[in-house]
């Protein structure tokens, strides 16, 4: 009897430490559980602009030279100047740069391109990502030893520390204090809590306001594929799931009748604007005819007047050139008009039009027949 008492006592034991455990370790019972603090050592590798993080350790120049030499060279370079795929990572920075910690070179061009070296503020960030991405075929295979020397020759490289400078984490806020571009980059900001970098203020540095009138016309940017090319791997409506934002056009048919949109031209210039009645209407042309008004009213509010004007050229040709042109040409102005299309008056293109159908036929008789004298 004493036996089974307690067997019962451990089983109701440990199934309410069981209990008490799943809902200490998570609060969504039965999914997951919580990280071990090895699991978590082993992600929270980040190293801050203030150095928390930064794992104690050191490295040499000359050490740094080995490491570079047998896994950064092939694609930085011997020297850090890089080859034809990635950016150079030294270069542009001058003894005066790292005297006063602004890179001259980045407010002029005289210096042709960017390198890493010029553009980043703290040493942190050169160490943080050599030990999380480098080199690209073995990332975080590098010891910390090694990073200590790699970060510690690229900055040899740069003329920031001698050679036979070793780094470690006792003097890497020396060494901060030293690099090139350290007072370029804003601090008084809300992205962290700025204060614990000796900033006085972490108000955001942006002001904006919500646009609640005059509000510029959304841009819906497109892409349009040539002729020669709109079917030349397959159709795309075929390669496309139909589910989604991205739909691909069907390239068998033309341009036109595929619904494949092109930039007009007050897209491609968002700052071209209807040009108002009172000015189109009021060319010699337009008043000798004296009947345009309600034409041209027409060709405005269907947005063709971002492009076109009575008697001279903007974006596209007139609307007296195109009645020189085609006279007497209705359907086949229609059409165009339906359409769009480029290559006849210039490389701008003119997207296909939506108007209506009696809107359409106004439009295409009053250019074929005019007269716009």
């Amino acid at each position: 009897m004493f036996r089974f008492r307690e067997g019962i006592f451990a089983f109701t034991f440990a199934v309410l430490a069981g209990i008490a455990a799943a809902q200490g370790a998570t609060s969504y019972p039965g999914v997951g559980r919580n990280a071990t603090p090895k699991e978590v050592a082993a992600w929270n590798i980040d190293v801050r602009p203030d150095f928390k993080g930064l794992p104690s350790g050191s490295g040499s120049v000359a050490k740094g030279q080995d490491v570079w030499e047998g896994k950064c060279a092939s694609c930085h370079g011997i020297f850090g100047e890089s080859g034809s795929v990635f950016s150079p990572l030294v270069g542009g920075t001058t003894v005066e740069d790292i005297r006063t910690g602004r890179v001259a070179a980045l407010t002029g061009t005289s210096y042709p391109g960017r390198t890493t070296l010029m553009k980043v503020s703290t040493l942190s960030t050169i160490w943080d990502y050599i030990n999380r991405a480098m080199p690209w075929t073995a990332p975080k295979s590098l010891s910390t030893e090694e990073v200590y020397a790699v970060t510690a020759f690229l900055l040899n490289l740069g003329g920031i520390v001698p050679d036979d400078y070793v780094l470690s984490d006792k003097n890497i806020a020396e060494v901060q204090k030293r690099m090139p571009n350290r007072n370029g980059m804003l601090k008084q900001h809300a992205l962290w809590p700025g204060r614990e970098f000796g900033t006085v203020s972490i108000k955001s540095d942006t002001k904006n306001g919500t646009c609640m009138k005059d509000c510029a016309a959304a841009v819906n940017v497109v892409s349009s594929i040539p002729d020669h090319a709109r079917n030349a791997h397959g159709n795309l409506a075929e390669q496309n799931r139909s589910v989604g934002a991205q739909h691909g056009v069907d390239t068998t048919r033309p341009e036109a009748q595929s619904g494949v949109a092109v930039l007009t031209a007050a897209q491609v210039l968002p700052e071209t604007q209807p040009i108002p009645l009172a000015v189109a209407g009021s060319s010699k042309a337009d008043k000798a005819r004296g009947d345009s008004k309600a034409e041209i009213a027409l060709a405005q509010k269907n947005g063709c007047t971002a492009c076109h004007a009575v008697d001279k050229k903007i974006l596209g040709p007139s609307f007296q050139d195109i009645s020189k042109k085609h006279a007497g040409k209705a359907d086949y102005l229609a059409g165009k008009i339906k359409s769009g299309g480029s290559g006849v008056w210039g490389p701008i293109p003119m997207p296909a039009q939506s108007l209506g159908e009696e809107d359409l036929k106004t439009l295409a008789d009053w250019l074929a027949f005019g007269p716009l004298k």
